[in-house]
């Protein structure tokens, strides 16, 4: 019987794996594998060396309880070059296949392999540049005066005063406001003008203007 095991990741939790796993089973079926385990990663980055099931598929290998290690694409076991070679090189002396679905590559022929490493390397290279583009582009528009990130969001000081007037605390200011609740406890500005209001009624208890500061640390 020919032992497989099926290695699937995304990179955000909102994604699922259903995708790579239904060809890969389709595959072992073809193939008439026997599928002896799926590893799933949700939620991880391709540029870590270390994820929670790789990490259990890599000690099932190095016990040698599997002939050959399948993935959808070969991005989706690593993205770096270095991780992949060192990868492949234990798999090569424990005797365990690789095999990519999508880039059709085995790395049980030396052909295989030498392709693995030459698509692997390309990938990399294609990251890089669009990282470096990316950088690029973020350094042009610096340079041209844009503003990047969140607009920044103008908040009244008499609405502040007047949502405290009323007894909110600083989480229903900073919801009504729609503004971050730490940014809003932390901005010593906002503190001392609450404070400075001698007007006002009195604070909601739940509110200790005067430990505004405090409060970031909650």
């Amino acid at each position: 019987m020919f032992c497989a095991k099926v290695y699937a990741r995304v990179g955000t939790k909102d994604q699922n794996c259903e995708l790579q796993l239904r060809d890969l089973r389709a595959f072992c079926e073809a193939r008439k594998f026997t599928v002896v385990g799926e590893y799933v990663d949700i939620g991880e980055s391709g540029a870590k060396h270390s994820r929670p099931r790789l990490n259990d598929l890599m000690a099932e290998a190095r016990k040698r309880r599997l002939d050959a290690v399948l993935v959808w694409r070969f991005d989706r076991f690593a993205r770096s070059t270095k991780h992949l070679l060192i990868a492949l090189e234990e798999f090569r002396s424990l005797g365990v296949q690789f095999i990519s679905y999508q880039e059709n590559i085995d790395t049980s022929t030396p052909l295989g392999q030498a392709l693995f490493t030459i698509v692997s390397a390309v990938a990399q290279l294609e990251r890089d540049l669009i990282r470096e583009r990316v950088s690029a582009g973020v350094r042009n528009a610096r340079a041209n005066g844009k503003q990047l990130g969140r607009p920044r969001r103008i908040v009244s000081q008499d609405e502040l005063l007047r949502l405290q007037s009323a007894g909110c605390s600083l989480r229903e200011i900073a919801k009504q406001l729609g503004i971050g609740y730490c940014r809003l406890a932390t901005n010593r500005m906002t503190a001392e003008s609450l404070d400075s209001n001698q007007t006002r009624p009195a604070r909601h208890p739940s509110m200790p203007v005067t430990n505004i500061d405090a409060s970031q640390s909650q």
